[in-house]
C-alpha cells in the first residue's frame, strides 16, 4: 500500500482521537499533513503529534479551501453535523477522497446530493458507520448470508444509551439540540438503522416511530433545584445526574477530559462552573428525545424493531435475530454472539477478542479498509459507502417524520422521491 496523505477537518474526539491516531500507528500507510480546527489546543495537539507545517494549519475549513487546490489525498471530515455538507462538497469538487463522520447531514437533500457528487467526481466517499467493521456485526452478517438460521423473519435491536452517556452527550453536550446538531434518531441511531440494513441485506420499504423527551425538561426539575450542580443544590444527594459527583469520580473523569483542560479536580471544577456540563439536566435547551422506538418492514415481509433508550444501566447494544431455521442473540458489551439451531438444538457461542481501538476495533478497521478501497481506484465500493449509507439515513429521517406525526407509516420510496429536485446534482 502506497502511503497516503490526509487533512483532518475537525480535530475533536472523532477526528483527533479516533481516526488521526491511525497515522501514528501505521505511518507507512497514512500521513496527516494538515489540520482544520477552531480550538487552539486541539489544533496545536495535532500539529505537534504529526509535525504539520504552519502553512497547512487552518482555523476554519473556509480558510483552507480558499487555496482552491488539494493539499492531500484525503479529507477526513469530523465537524459538527450541521457543517458536513459544505466542506464535503468542496472537498469532492477538488478531488479529495472523503471519510465523513456520521450522520452525513441533518438535511436529506444534502445527503442525496453528496452521494451523487461522489459519483460525479469518481471519489471514494465513505461514511463512518464503524459498527459494520467490527467482528461482532460482520460475523452476524456472515452467519445470515451463509443461511445458517434460514430466512430472517424479524430483528430486534436495542440501543442502551446509558443514563450518564445520555446526560453527557444529549442533554448537556453538543448533540442536545436538534437545530444545533440533528435529531437523536439520526445523530445517535443512524448507526442502528444502518446496521439493521447491513445484516438484513434487504430493502426497507416503510417505517413508523414513536418517542419523546419525557424526563429531561424543566417541569421535572425538583423544587428549588439549583441552575448548576455545584451551586449548593438541595437535591444533590438524591439526583443520579449530579455533575460534580459523577465527573469527579473515577468513572466520570474520562468523560470530563472531553470538556475540561485536564482531569485534575481543579480543572474539572472550573469547567463545571463555566460550561453546560455543570448545569442542571432539567434546565438546559435540550430538545432531542430520551427514548424512541422504530418499526420497519422490508421488501419480503421481514420486520425489524428498534428501541433507543437513555435510561439504561449499561451502554451497549443487544440484538435478537429470528430466522426460519435458527436464532442469533448478541450483546456488544459481552463481545460475543450465540447461534441456536432449531433442528439440532445446538448452541454455538462465538467470542470476539478485545481490542484497544474504539468501537470494538471499528475505528481502526474503517481506516484500513478506506485506504485499501482507494487503492482499488473505484473498482471496489466501500463497506460503508455513501451509496450504502444513504438509505439508512432516509430510514432515520422518515422515522423522525413519523414520530412527529404520531406514528404515521412512511413509505420510503415515496419519501425518497419527495426530495429529488432540479437542485440535486445530475
Amino acid at each position: 500500500m502506497q502511503t497516503k496523505t490526509a487533512i483532518i477537518i475537525g480535530a475533536g474526539d472523532r477526528g483527533g482521537s479516533a481516526y488521526a491516531p491511525y497515522a501514528e500507528k501505521y505511518p507507512n500507510e497514512l500521513k496527516i499533513v494538515g489540520v482544520v480546527e477552531p480550538k487552539e489546543e486541539r489544533r496545536n495537539r495535532l500539529v505537534s503529534l504529526h509535525q504539520i507545517p504552519e502553512e497547512n494549519t487552518f482555523y476554519t475549513w473556509q480558510d483552507m479551501f480558499k487555496r482552491n487546490k488539494r493539499i492531500a489525498d484525503i479529507a477526513i471530515i469530523t465537524t459538527m453535523d450541521q457543517e458536513h455538507y459544505e466542506p464535503t462538497k468542496k472537498a469532492l469538487e477538488l478531488g479529495y477522497h472523503v471519510l465523513l463522520e456520521k450522520p452525513m447531514s441533518p438535511d436529506p437533500t444534502e445527503c442525496i446530493e453528496m452521494e451523487r457528487l461522489s459519483q460525479k467526481y469518481n471519489r471514494q466517499f465513505t461514511i463512518c458507520h464503524v459498527l459494520r467493521y467490527t467482528d461482532f456485526w460482520s460475523s452476524i452478517r456472515k452467519v445470515i448470508q451463509a443461511g445458517t438460521i434460514g430466512e430472517v423473519a424479524s430483528i430486534q435491536l436495542n440501543e442502551n444509551v446509558g443514563y450518564m452517556h445520555m446526560s453527557h452527550s444529549f442533554v448537556r453536550g453538543n448533540w442536545r439540540n436538534k437545530e444545533q446538531a440533528s435529531p437523536m434518531i439520526l445523530q445517535k441511531s443512524c448507526h442502528d438503522m444502518d446496521i439493521i440494513n447491513y445484516v438484513m441485506g434487504k430493502k426497507c420499504m416503510r417505517v413508523s416511530s414513536y418517542g419523546s423527551l419525557m424526563h429531561f425538561k424543566e417541569e421535572n426539575a425538583p423544587p428549588n433545584a439549583a441552575d448548576r450542580c455545584l451551586d449548593g443544590c438541595p437535591v444533590a444527594l438524591d439526583c443520579p445526574f449530579h455533575a460534580g459527583r459523577y465527573y469527579l469520580s473515577k468513572a466520570g473523569r474520562g468523560w470530563a477530559r472531553k470538556f475540561a483542560k485536564d482531569d485534575t479536580n481543579e480543572a474539572i471544577i472550573t469547567a463545571l462552573n463555566e460550561t453546560n456540563y455543570g448545569r442542571c439536566v432539567f434546565k438546559l435547551d435540550n430538545d432531542v428525545v430520551d427514548h424512541q422506538v422504530v418499526n420497519m418492514e422490508f421488501e419480503d415481509g421481514a420486520t425489524a424493531t428498534f428501541s433507543m433508550c437513555g435510561f439504561t444501566r449499561d451502554t451497549t447494544r443487544t440484538v435478537q435475530i429470528m430466522g426460519t431455521k435458527g436464532e442469533i442473540r448478541g450483546n456488544m458489551m459481552d463481545n460475543r454472539i450465540s447461534i441456536f439451531d432449531f433442528l439440532t438444538k445446538e448452541e454455538t457461542v462465538i467470542h470476539f477478542a478485545k481490542t484497544d481501538s474504539g468501537h470494538d476495533g471499528g475505528d481502526e478497521k474503517i481506516m484500513r479498509s478506506f485506504l485499501a478501497d482507494i487503492d482499488h481506484k473505484g473498482k471496489r465500493e466501500s463497506v460503508s459507502s455513501a451509496k450504502e449509507s444513504l438509505w439508512s439515513h432516509l430510514m432515520a429521517f422518515a422515522a423522525e417524520e413519523s414520530r412527529l406525526h404520531h406514528g404515521k407509516s412512511i413509505e420510503l420510496d415515496e419519501y425518497y422521491h419527495s426530495f429529488l429536485s432540479e437542485n440535486v446534482v445530475n
